[in-house]
């Protein structure tokens, strides 16, 4: 039995229809559930069947196995188009249904949870710290509600949970595997719980909104030898130090101010003993910007500086880079239409957070640049409950009344872009 909210809680979701508010405990319980029980990236073999399960229980038509873990879900509108149209004229071809997609992460991170709550992960060393549980919940959420009340639009949707967001991940190979396919997909959308912003909040910009993920990992080969005889070797680390302070002057002074980049060394390690100096030195890093007018411009430069300095000093390097996601990039007519739908859950238009990228990285990049889409941030704090901690912090923790925001976001948004009009 489904339960409504107590008072107190009903009050923060006044714009929330009463049947996606009685869903609310039923949210709640769903989340704690998968918090409970995380996986890392490809091993979500748990996550899958809780959702396989409930789309199975519900008779929502679904396929499980997309990318090892991916499931797709169909939801088909029967509303039916009244246009009023003149006798005579009912043969009148009607437009192509539109298909609209949901996507939602379901992977956890390699991190050891330290909330003392009754739902904290109950597998060693890994933790939901990035509010997936949250995403996976609310899309399970607004496929339930859709299912049973699939006369209020008329087109497909389709639920795509995917895999693997966090690491390597899954957004590519589920595109490879078809999901955005039989039927084509004309739009997408997703959202983040977003620690960053306060509950009531949504944040939505056209353009970059998180930006590209690069890698790179360099091992410096000098020659090593004692530290009071330096004359007799190549000093890996002051190689290493060196280029670590060069790096540095890529966005300071070959990226033009008005863009925005960073070049982070995150990574450092050489040496075994005090008195000896080291013959290798491994570092590695990561690459972020918006503009995908930068792509492969970062690696050319580091490379460009790598080996200047290594061959003024006569080492030599190995250097592997990877280009991991691209930029984030929302669709001004989707951003816009997300941006309108919000207005209508959100109670003052300063809940609307136009300003709010984020130098992190997000592989539903890729499914952006295949459609058109928008990728929005739901604000999930609650500094007055402790709720506020960053993500990927093993404290991280969000307010669950965001999930019936969520679930109404994703509702209105289906019923306006598949509408009878």
């Amino acid at each position: 039995m489904i339960s409504t909210l107590p008072n107190s809680t009903s009050a923060d979701l006044s714009r929330v229809r009463l049947s996606i508010r009685s869903l609310q405990p039923q949210l709640v319980e769903w989340r704690r559930q998968l918090h409970q029980k995380p996986e890392l990236g490809f091993q979500e073999k748990l996550t899958s069947e809780f959702i396989a399960q409930k789309l199975q229980e519900w008779g929502i038509e679904h396929q499980t196995g997309i990318a090892q873990t991916g499931i797709v879900a169909i939801i088909e509108g029967q509303g039916t188009e009244d246009k009023g149209l003149p006798m005579g004229n009912e043969s009148s071809q009607s437009p192509t249904p539109k298909v609209l997609a949901i996507r939602a992460d379901m992977d956890a991170l390699p991190i050891q949870e330290l909330n003392e709550v009754p739902y904290r992960s109950q597998h060693d060393g890994i933790m939901h710290a990035c509010g997936h549980d949250g995403h996976t919940t609310i899309a399970l959420g607004t496929a339930y509600y859709l299912h049973k009340h699939r006369e209020s639009f008329a087109g497909t949707v389709k639920m795509i949970f995917q895999p693997a967001e966090e690491s390597p991940g899954g957004a590519k190979p589920m595109i490879d595997a078809g999901v955005l396919k039989n039927p084509d997909v004309d739009a997408i959308i997703g959202l983040h719980l977003w620690n960053n912003l306060p509950l009531g909040t949504v944040g939505v910009r056209a353009g970059a909104l998180m930006a590209a993920t690069e890698i790179f990992q360099c091992t410096i080969l000098g020659k090593g030898g004692h530290g009071a005889m330096p004359h007799q070797t190549v000093d890996s680390v002051v190689v290493a130090a060196q280029i670590i302070n060069a790096l540095q002057t890529i966005v300071a002074r070959n990226v033009n101010p008005i863009d925005s980049a960073v070049v982070t060394v995150g990574e450092l390690h050489a040496g075994t003993k005090w008195n000896v100096i080291a013959d290798t030195a491994k570092m590695s890093g990561t690459v972020r910007y918006f503009n995908p007018a930068f792509e492969g411009f970062f690696k050319q430069r580091i490379e460009q500086i790598i080996a200047g300095i290594c061959q003024s000093h006569g080492a030599s390097y190995d250097l592997e880079y990877y280009s991991h996601y691209p930029p984030t990039i929302n669709d001004a007519g989707m951003a816009e239409f997300v941006r309108s739908v919000a207005e209508q859950v959100i109670e003052t238009p300063a809940g609307i957070v136009p300003e709010c990228q984020t130098m992190g990285g997000e592989d539903m990049s890729f499914f952006l640049q295949e459609v058109p889409g928008c990728y929005f941030f739901l604000g999930s704090a609650n500094p007055e409950k402790g709720l506020a901690y960053p993500h990927h912090h093993p404290r991280f923790d969000f307010d669950e009344t965001a999930l019936a925001m969520g679930v109404e976001i994703f509702v209105r948004c289906v019923e306006k872009f598949l509408s009878f009009t």
